[in-house]
């Protein structure tokens, strides 16, 4: 069943989408608590191969290619980038998401005409209410469906009997597990593809991730198998175009420690505190580059890494920065990254007796591989992250984030169910 409503008169015309270091998710630190019980129930003559148990990163993750330059030319522009923005119909999935429900915002802000899907119980678990979402979305034509159902969203799209000009997809996974990887973030986000091209879409806006450079889990598999396909249908229509936002890591993903230093804790670390090196971005410049690809003809067909204003910085320097705004002498505590890799190697061996746990094993591989890999430009020619070659965008900068976070705190800036950076 699909519902829809409008904070406005409905004006659709029918003219042709971390703080591992402060805490695993919620599921990983229960599952992983019972890993000694688990391995203490083998016998010592139990044949476990501690070398086959740390070679996880050898015979699972097995990186799969990840192009990122542009292979279709538009030789005739859609007609939709000769309208007014009040006459562009813009449909936005994954609209209630921590970026889409602000890409929403800036969306109605520019007078562009937005159909944002829903669930009819959004939010982290389901928690935030039809009346919610409407408020929370107001300025849109809020249409409660479900994406990850192309049945239902089909019916959905078909009821509003109007075209649509551009879709913005904000899906993601919040879990980051196996089965809800590929179920959002390549099913449903294809699902939204394949509605829209039957109502005219000719343009296709995907926010991504810079990590599926290099891809060692599920979810960036999922994004870089859509990827490929959106980039195919681009190909096979040279009337149809879309744009790939893959942003570094988001502000708040880096805010999971500020309490904590505050309260006079050292900053956590992983190694010497230089690996992850990022050029965070806001989500308010992110969700502004994200609405400048609906009409920026240089931005057509092309794979976009963006991340904020200002330099590169690793854990340590945000660390130092953070110690500098309390007043406080800079105190870390550095965690060899081994530990990490030993406990994922374990998880990945309990995996094969108790393949319930495979989600919980995808969590701590996602942890280890945030607390070591850089968001920022894989350089294809030296196989190093380059922070130069990371485009810079907005105004917003990280230690501006810090001090709001400082006197406001955290409250309301969750990333999703499992919360890893």
């Amino acid at each position: 069943m699909s519902l829809c409503f409008s904070s406005l008169v409905f004006n659709l015309h029918s003219a042709k989408n971390q703080s591992f270091i402060t805490r695993f998710s919620s599921q990983f630190t229960h599952q992983t608590s019972k890993v000694s019980s688990v391995l203490s129930a083998f016998s010592p003559s139990c044949p476990v191969n501690l070398s086959e148990v740390l070679n996880f990163r050898t015979d699972i993750l097995k990186p799969i290619s990840a192009s990122s330059n542009p292979v279709a030319e538009i030789t005739n522009p859609p007609l939709f980038r000769r309208k007014n923005p009040k006459d562009i119909n813009i449909l936005v999935v994954g609209a209630t998401g921590y970026i889409g429900k602000f890409v929403v915002k800036e969306l109605v802000n520019r007078e562009f005409n937005v159909i944002a899907i829903a669930r009819e119980n959004s939010g982290i678990r389901g928690k935030v209410s039809k009346d919610e979402t409407l408020k929370e979305l107001k300025g849109a034509n809020v249409c409660f469906s479900d994406v990850a159902d192309l049945g239902v969203f089909d019916k959905c799209l078909e009821d509003l009997g109007v075209s649509i000009d551009v879709v913005v997809s904000c899906l993601a996974s919040r879990s980051g597990g196996v089965k809800d990887s590929w179920k959002i973030d390549y099913e449903a986000t294809k699902n939204s593809l394949v509605a829209s091209r039957k109502r005219g879409a000719s343009h296709f806006v995907l926010l991504s991730a810079i990590c599926v450079q290099k891809p060692l889990l599920e979810f960036q598999r999922a994004k870089l198998k859509f990827e490929s396909e959106l980039i195919r249908e681009a190909e096979e229509d040279n009337g149809f175009s879309y744009s790939i936002v893959r942003p570094t890591a988001f502000f708040k993903s880096l805010g999971g420690q500020v309490e904590l230093v505050k309260d006079g804790k050292p900053y956590v670390m992983f190694g010497d505190g230089k690996l992850c090196v990022c050029k965070p971005i806001s989500e308010a410049d992110l969700v502004s580059f994200i609405a400048d690809c609906v009409l920026s003809e240089n931005k057509i067909n092309q794979v976009l890494p963006i991340g904020g204003p200002g330099k590169a910085l690793t854990p340590l320097e945000q660390g130092e920065l953070l110690f500098r705004l309390v007043g406080r002498e800079p105190k870390f505590l550095k965690v060899p990254i081994e530990i990490m890799d030993f406990a994922i190697g374990v998880l990945d061996f309990l995996v094969r007796v108790f393949p319930s746990m495979e989600d919980t094993a995808e969590f701590g591989k996602i942890g280890r591989y945030y607390a070591a890999e850089s968001m920022l430009v894989l350089d294809p020619e030296t196989g190093e992250y380059n922070a130069e070659k990371t485009p810079s965008y907005g105004k917003d900068t990280l230690e501006e984030f810090f001090e709001t976070v400082l006197r406001e705190g955290m409250a309301g800036q969750e990333l999703g169910e499992q919360t890893i950076f």
